[in-house]
């Protein structure tokens, strides 16, 4: 299974071979582990120092994993490297907003 830091930094378009954003981006997935955390998705107080974490290590395989990919990477692009269109800004904010309720739901009724 990938590397989530790796993953993260692919869909920002940075190589895995550059580590200079690598404190950043690995503070910036941290802070979105603890949303989803909060909003009862993946384990408790789960974080990463690294690129030897894998996406396995977070969420089992056949959970809602893509989902909670596409959202990090959505959060983590706003934090680093927010686009300069404010149409595009939005956009991708409403993203965020619209992958943390289907995530909270699917939550929600898994604990039904």
């Amino acid at each position: 299974m990938e590397s989530i830091l790796t993953s993260v930094k692919k869909l920002l378009g940075i190589a895995a071979e550059y580590k200079d954003f690598d404190p950043d981006i690995i503070m910036h997935i941290n802070s979105c582990f603890f949303t989803l955390s909060q909003l009862g998705v993946g384990p408790k107080a789960f974080t990463i120092a690294d690129d030897s974490t894998t996406w396995d290590s977070y969420l089992p395989e056949g959970s809602n994993l893509e989902a909670v990919k596409s959202y990090i990477y959505l959060k983590v692009r706003l934090l680093f490297d927010p686009p300069s269109s404010s149409y595009v800004l939005t956009s991708m904010e409403n993203m965020a907003k619209e992958y943390e309720w289907r995530l909270n739901v699917e939550s929600e009724e898994k604990e039904v």
